[in-house]
């Protein structure tokens, strides 16, 4: 019976001691993206329960966190993946998203107008400039 009150009084002192130790507050810069948010993360820690790590990012404008943000920096934040993006990545997903703003202008500048959707079979949006069968003639609506 005393060794067992031993080894509870001993394990409330650990825990106590732990609890006064200092824990790391700030956190580790991870990287930065092109609009200049800054992201940061405390890894987890199982040693003393902490199971998840930590993360956040700070906008280039103190208290302003209604700014843009990169899908990838995102999915980190969230937890959706575990490794940070690289660099090569994000711009490389940015120009794709450029690319086609600009494809989208280019389309736009040349009077592809659209036509409503339709229900049924036939919801696929469709161009009049654009043959409906291979081959075929072009529509005329």
């Amino acid at each position: 019976m005393a060794q067992q009150s031993r080894s509870i009084w001993a394990m409330i002192i650990r825990n106590f001691i732990n609890s006064i130790r200092p824990r790391q507050i700030q956190g580790n810069l991870i990287g930065s993206d092109y609009f200049g948010n800054k992201y940061f993360e405390i890894p987890p820690n199982p040693s003393i329960g902490k199971r998840k790590a930590n993360r956040w990012f700070e906008p280039p404008v103190k208290d302003d966190f209604m700014q843009e943000m990169p899908a990838e920096w995102e999915a980190w934040l969230r937890g959706r993946r575990q490794e940070p993006p690289l660099d090569e990545e994000v711009l490389k997903n940015l120009a794709i998203m450029q690319m086609k703003k600009k494809n989208a202008i280019a389309v736009d500048a040349k009077g592809g107008v659209m036509t409503p959707l339709e229900k049924g079979m036939e919801s696929f949006p469709r161009r009049p400039e654009f043959e409906q069968v291979p081959g075929g003639k072009k529509s005329n609506y």
